[in-house]
């Protein structure tokens, strides 16, 4: 009975086809990152030793490209690590990753048409979009209870557009 107990609990085997495989799609999405955050349109170009809007941007690319080449050297050089902390794949969890990723292709698709005109009123995408996007994350990942989850798919969104879309004028 507790080799049973035991066996159940026992963690993911060490893979290192895994660790070089997760430091490559890193290493290409951090890359991709980078590619589109240098042509970020700019208003106006900053003076010397001023930031513009590719500033951060570009500095998280770096800095994500930096640490996805470091995975992948060490992922290469060094035997991988134990993962016994690490559970096995539970029932439902590859559905939920493949929900997650057509979610986000959806609301990618959508933000990307930025506004519509409807009846002759411009409504804006973004905000339509990102409360869709919480809400159906949040169903993908147990969240039943549909008060909160429409108070808190509104409140969020509404913050994020009400800071970066009106306050600091980033174009959404």
């Amino acid at each position: 009975m507790a080799d049973a107990v035991h066996d159940e609990y026992q963690g993911a085997a060490a893979s290192r086809p895994l660790e070089i495989a997760f430091a490559a799609i890193a290493l290409a999405v951090a890359a991709g990152y980078l590619v589109l955050a240098t042509q970020i349109p700019l208003r106006r170009e900053a003076a010397a030793g001023q930031i513009d809007a590719r500033f951060w941007p570009m500095v998280l690319g770096v800095s994500a490209v930096t640490v996805a080449v470091l995975l992948l050297v060490i992922a290469v050089t060094r035997p991988a690590p134990e993962r016994e902390d690490v559970e096995r794949i539970q029932p439902g969890g590859l559905a939920r990753v493949a929900a997650t990723l057509a979610t986000t292709v959806a609301f990618i698709a959508l933000w990307s048409l930025g506004a519509v005109i409807l009846v002759g009123y411009r409504i804006e995408i973004f905000p339509i979009a990102a409360g869709l996007l919480m809400a159906a994350l949040m169903l993908v990942y147990g969240h039943r209870r549909w008060p909160s989850l429409i108070v808190y798919s509104v409140v969020v969104t509404a913050f994020v557009y009400v800071v970066f879309g009106m306050l600091l004028r980033i174009p959404l």
